[in-house]
C-alpha cells in the first residue's frame, strides 16, 4: 500500500489538528481520520466543521474539557466501587466544564446554528455537582460533609492537643532526667527524650533511642492512654469518610448513563471544534462536493505553507471544456523549481482534506468524491529492499495502475524519470495510456517533450504549464491549462553563467543542431583552486644511524677523539662528548674509532661519563625523597 498520507503531508495536517483537541477520544479519532466514501457523511462532516467555525467566530472558543480518566472512574462507580476524594474532585471539575459548555451552546442558539442544539444532549447534573463541591475540598472530605465527621475531627483535635499538654507536663516534671526541653514524634507517638541512666525514673513505654544510645524516647503513660483514645477516634473518622465517599460515588453510579452520554457529546464536539480551529488557522472554506467527476479550485493554497509566500493556484479537471472535450488528465510541464510538485500536492491534499470533512485552503472549491487518492511523488528509493529510484518508482506506478478506476484520483510526479530518457519517455506514454483507459482523473508532471505531444493529440488529456519569470529565475507558481511548458534549462544555464560554446554543445547533444559560434571562442573562467599540501619525504640518514651512544669516534679534520652521547637526529647530526665540552657534529665528519660494545659492559650507565656529579646526586635524591633542587640540562 502506498503511504498516501505521508506523501501528501496529510499526516502533518492531522498532527496540527490534534493540537486543537483536548480529549483522548477526539485525538484517537483524528489519528484514524481517513476520507469518507459516503457523500452524505462527507456533507455532514463539512457542515459540522462550518457551523463550529461560525460559532467560534461569533461566540469565541468553547470551554475546554479534558475528561481525563473520567471513563474509568464511572466504570468503578458502576461496579459498586468507591472513588477517592481526588477522583471525585475531577468528576466535579468535569461537571463544571459540561455546565459551561451547555451555557456556551445555549448562547449560540440565537444564530440558528444546528450544532448548537447538541446542548440538549448535555445534562449538567447540578444537584450532584453541589454535593461534590460541598463535601469534597482540597483533595479530602470536608469537615462539614456531615455532623458526625465534624464532631469526630473536633474530638481528634482536642485529644491531640491534650497529648501535647501531657507530654510538656512530663518534661517539666522530669526536668533533670530529660536531654531536651521539647517532645518529639516517634512512629506516630509523642515521646520525651530521657537520658539513658534515668530510664526507670519516667513512667511510660520506650519506643526508640538515639543513634548513640545515650537518649531514650519514652511515651509517658498519661500520653499513651490518650493515644489509644485518639486511634479509636481516627478509626471512627475513617469509617465516616468512607461512608460519605460511598454515598457520593453511589450518586454518580445512579447517573452513569447520563454521564457517559455527556462524555460522548463532549468528545464529539471536541473533534468538531478542533476541525473548526484548524480551518481558522489556515483560512479555510467549506468546499462543494460533487459526484460528477470534476475538480475546480480557485486560489488554492498548500495549507502547510506560509500564506505570505504561497502563491494561490487555479486548477480545473474533469467535465467538458468549451470544445466539448471531456478532460480527465492534465500533463504539467515546465522548468525545475517551477512549482510543479507543490501544485499537484496542493490539488491532492485539498481533495483529501475535503473528503475527510475538513475545510480546504482555497477561495472556492468544488471537489468530486474519490474512492482512492493514489500518489507517486518523490524518488521513492527503498534502500531496505535494495531498490533503485526507477525500480521503486515503477513498483509504485504498478500498484497505482492496479487500483486506479473511474472514481479514483491519481497524482504522479516526474513520470518516467530515473532511467534512459528514450525508454523513460516510452514508459511514461504507456502509463498515461493505461490511466486514460482506467477512466481515472489524473494529474502528472513530466519533462519529456514527446509526452507533451502525446497530450496534445490524445482525447481526454490536456497540457498545462507552470509560469516562470525568466528575468529573476523565480517560479511564479501559476498554472496555465491548455499550454505546454518548456524546461528553460538552456535559458537558466545561460543566465547563471554557462558559456555559449557549452550551450551549443548541449543543443547539439539534445536536438542534433549545430549552431555556429560567432566572435572569439569563450573559455570557462576557472576559479582559484586550493593546493594540496603533500608530505615531504625526508631522506633517511642510514649512515648516521650506525653510530650508537658510547661509541668512540674521531672528529675530522682535527682527528680528535670523543664519545657519542646522543644519536643522530633527522638531519644526521650527532652529539659528541669531547674532553672539555659537548659538541654537535654532522655524521659525515665523524669516523668510528672503537664501538661501544668493545669499550663498556652491557647495560652500562653512561650518565657516569656524560652527567655532572651535581646532576647525578640530585637525580639520586629525587628517586628516594622530595627535593626542591632543579636539575638543569647540560648544554
Amino acid at each position: 500500500m502506498l503511504n498516501t498520507e505521508k506523501i501528501l503531508e496529510f499526516d502533518k495536517i492531522k498532527n496540527k489538528l490534534s493540537e486543537f483537541a483536548y480529549t483522548e477520544k477526539a485525538r484517537l479519532e483524528i489519528k484514524n481520520l481517513a476520507p469518507y466514501l459516503s457523500e452524505l457523511e462527507v456533507r455532514k462532516k463539512l457542515r459540522e466543521t462550518t457551523e463550529a467555525r461560525i460559532m467560534i467566530e461569533k461566540c469565541g472558543n468553547p470551554p475546554a474539557t479534558a475528561l481525563q480518566g473520567i471513563e474509568s472512574m464511572i466504570e468503578i462507580a458502576g461496579k459498586g466501587g468507591c472513588l477517592t476524594p481526588e477522583q471525585l474532585e475531577i468528576v466535579a471539575s468535569t461537571l463544571t466544564s459540561v455546565r459551561r459548555l451547555k451555557d456556551y451552546l445555549n448562547r449560540c442558539k440565537m444564530y440558528e446554528i444546528g450544532l448548537a442544539y447538541y446542548e440538549e444532549n448535555l445534562e449538567s447534573l447540578d444537584d450532584i455537582y453541589e454535593e461534590l463541591s460541598a463535601k469534597i475540598r482540597g483533595g479530602r472530605v470536608d469537615d462539614y460533609a456531615s455532623k458526625t465527621l465534624k464532631s469526630l475531627r473536633e474530638a481528634i483535635d482536642k485529644t491531640d492537643a491534650k497529648m501535647h499538654e501531657k507530654a510538656d507536663a512530663a518534661i517539666r516534671a522530669n526536668k533533670s532526667y530529660v536531654s531536651d526541653n521539647f517532645s518529639t514524634m516517634r512512629n506516630g507517638h509523642i515521646c520525651i527524650p530521657v537520658k539513658k541512666e534515668y530510664k526507670f525514673k519516667v513512667s511510660g513505654s520506650v519506643l526508640d533511642k538515639s543513634s548513640t544510645g545515650s537518649t531514650l524516647f519514652i511515651e509517658p503513660a498519661s500520653v499513651g492512654k490518650l493515644y489509644d483514645e485518639l486511634q479509636e477516634l481516627r478509626i471512627d473518622e475513617e469509617n465516616e469518610e468512607i461512608k460519605i465517599l460511598y454515598t457520593l460515588t453511589g450518586m454518580l453510579s445512579d447517573k452513569e448513563e447520563i454521564i457517559r452520554r455527556n462524555n460522548q457529546t463532549v468528545e464529539k464536539l471536541d473533534f468538531i471544534f478542533a476541525k473548526a480551529k484548524l480551518s481558522l488557522e489556515y483560512g479555510g472554506i467549506k468546499p462543494e462536493i460533487n459526484t460528477g467527476r470534476y475538480i475546480r479550485l480557485k486560489n488554492a493554497r498548500h495549507p502547510l505553507m506560509d500564506r505570505k509566500i504561497n502563491v494561490p493556484l487555479d486548477f480545473e479537471i474533469g467535465g467538458r471544456l468549451a470544445d466539448e472535450q471531456e478532460v480527465r488528465g492534465v500533463i504539467i510541464t515546465g522548468p525545475n523549481t517551477g512549482g510543479k510538485t507543490v501544485a499537484i500536492k496542493t490539488v491532492a491534499l485539498n481533495c483529501m482534506m475535503a473528503q475527510c470533512g475538513l475545510h480546504t485552503a482555497c477561495e472556492e472549491a468544488d471537489i468530486c468524491m474519490n474512492n482512492a487518492i493514489l500518489c507517486d511523488i518523490g524518488d521513492g528509493q527503498n534502500l531496505s529492499e535494495n531498490l533503485s529510484t526507477f525500480s521503486a518508482h515503477i513498483r509504485n506506478v504498478m500498484d497505482i495502475l492496479k487500483q486506479a478506476g473511474r472514481e479514483s484520483l491519481v497524482i504522479m510526479d516526474e513520470l518516467g524519470s530515473g532511467t534512459d530518457p528514450a525508454e523513460g519517455m516510452g514508459i511514461a506514454v504507456a502509463i498515461l495510456e493505461e490511466l486514460r483507459k482506467s477512466g481515472a482523473l489524473f494529474l502528472v508532471t513530466t519533462h519529456y517533450p514527446e509526452v507533451k505531444d502525446y497530450a496534445g493529440k490524445t482525447p481526454g488529456i490536456i497540457n498545462a504549464r507552470m509560469t516562470f519569470d525568466k528575468e529573476s529565475l523565480r517560479p511564479l507558481y501559476q498554472m496555465v491549462i491548455g499550454e505546454a511548458g518548456e524546461s528553460c534549462a538552456f535559458y537558466i544555464a545561460e543566465k547563471l553563467g554557462m558559456p555559449k560554446y557549452m550551450l551549443e554543445n548541449a543543443a547539439r547533444a539534445a536536438y542534433g543542431k549545430d549552431v555556429l559560434r560567432s566572435g572569439e571562442e569563450q573559455k570557462l573562467e576557472k576559479a582559484p583552486q586550493p593546493k594540496i599540501q603533500r608530505k615531504k619525504n625526508v631522506r633517511k640518514q642510514t649512515d648516521a644511524l650506525k653510530f650508537q651512544v658510547g661509541d668512540s669516534v674521531m672528529v675530522m679534520p682535527d682527528r680528535k677523539i670523543g664519545i657519542v652521547c646522543q644519536t643522530a637526529n633527522e638531519k644526521g647530526v650527532l652529539r659528541i662528548q669531547m674532553r672539555d665540552k659537548k659538541i654537535w657534529m654532522n655524521h659525515k665528519r665523524v669516523k668510528l674509532h672503537v664501538p661501544a660494545d668493545q669499550l663498556y659492559p652491557e647495560d652500562y650507565d653512561f650518565s657516569i661519563i656524560f652527567d655532572s656529579v651535581e646532576k647525578r646526586k640530585a637525580e639520586h635524591d629525587m628517586s628516594r625523597k622530595y627535593t626542591e633542587q632543579t636539575i638543569m640540562m647540560e648544554e
